[in-house]
């Protein structure tokens, strides 16, 4: 009975570990890059992650469900599709400090499985929003690729306002990546455990 129980314990530890794991998952740290061109906000961001390309294609493509991991975004739904072309609403807020502002947009979403997710705002209160997934699998795992660009509905205030924005990408580029190495922990516990 207490051989029965080690190993229990053992193995509960091995799964919590397994669980734990996608915070030594990146390959690489987090490159997050703000800046200006002229009205427009230019955002870039990449990280390499040892992870299965499928889950990290699903993650990406959950548009259904991004709200449950996404800070800010309270909601996220599909309301047509056709093949690889979806319209996706999103609601949420963005702001810094005490000031926040609401978001609603319509996006017209592209899809390229497993690999491309081009989105464009064509209603709502942010203007100019272009987005871009690439996932990019080699030996060492897979490149995840964002870049964007949006017109701000807010004023972004001298000296303080792009590292405040700055950091809101990041914080939403990281809950990505961290929801992607969550699914694809538990991913690999299941198939270890067939």
């Amino acid at each position: 009975m207490a051989v029965t129980l080690k190993t229990a314990f053992v193995a509960n530890l091995a799964l919590a570990a397994t669980l734990c794991a996608p915070a030594f998952a990146l390959e690489q740290p987090i490159s997050i890059r703000t800046g200006r061109d002229g009205e427009f906000v230019t955002v870039s961001a990449s990280v390499l992650m040892h992870v299965d390309l499928r889950v990290a294609w699903a993650v990406l493509s959950d548009y259904d469900h991004l709200s449950k991991f996404i800070p800010d975004m309270q909601s996220s739904r599909v309301v047509s599709r056709e093949g690889n072309k979806l319209r996706v609403e999103q609601k949420g807020d963005v702001g810094f400090l005490f000031y926040r502002e609401p978001v609603n947009v319509l996006l017209e979403v592209d899809e390229e499985p497993p690999r491309l997710i081009v989105a464009r705002s064509i209603s709502g209160n942010v203007r100019g929003l272009e987005t871009r997934y690439e996932l990019h699998p080699s030996a060492s795992g897979v490149r995840l690729d964002y870049t964007g660009r949006f017109v701000p509905s807010f004023s972004i205030p001298p000296l303080i306002g792009m590292p405040i924005v700055s950091r809101m990408i990041e914080r939403r580029f990281r809950a990505m990546v961290d929801e992607i190495q969550h699914r694809d922990a538990i991913a690999r516990s299941a198939d270890r455990q067939q």
